[in-house]
């Protein structure tokens, strides 16, 4: 008699799902990780952009009229605006990816996908007068809204 037996039995498709489960299980996390990893050195990239954009506007203002300074929304400083960006939202940043200048409190905001919300305080120093040259403080450090 020859035996024909083709095909999986129910024992070994129980553990293959079980392995699978098992690694699902440590992917997911380490995933989830490295798309928060992957957003915040995002949020870093940008906020070095405009960092740069507003010692190029200082630079582009001394030369142009005698005095440096940087100017009330910290994205008028770049020539391109993140992806994202909004503005006509003078408030928190509200739905995913944007990025807004919050004027009440003169912070910067960016909703990461997660729906988590952060912040970057805008010093843009005082420069009432034309005998002030004083940029300011610049972006601070990153906090959670």
């Amino acid at each position: 008699m020859k035996n024909n037996n083709k095909g999986f039995t129910l024992i070994e498709l129980i553990m293959v799902t079980i392995i699978l489960g098992i690694l699902a299980a440590v992917a997911v996390p380490r995933y989830m990780t490295s798309v928060a990893s992957a957003e915040a050195a995002a949020e870093d990239a940008v906020i070095a952009s405009i960092s740069a954009g507003l010692e190029s506007h200082a630079t582009d203002m001394l030369i142009s009229t005698g005095r440096a300074y940087w100017p009330d929304n910290p994205f008028d400083a770049l020539k391109t605006k993140p992806a994202g960006y909004d503005a006509s939202d003078a408030d928190n940043a509200d739905s995913d990816g944007e990025w807004t200048y919050n004027t009440t409190t003169l912070k910067i905001t960016h909703q990461r996908q997660d729906n988590t919300k952060h912040s970057w305080s805008y010093d843009k120093g005082t420069n009432d007068d034309a005998a002030s040259n004083a940029v300011g403080n610049g972006i601070g450090a990153r906090a959670s809204l």
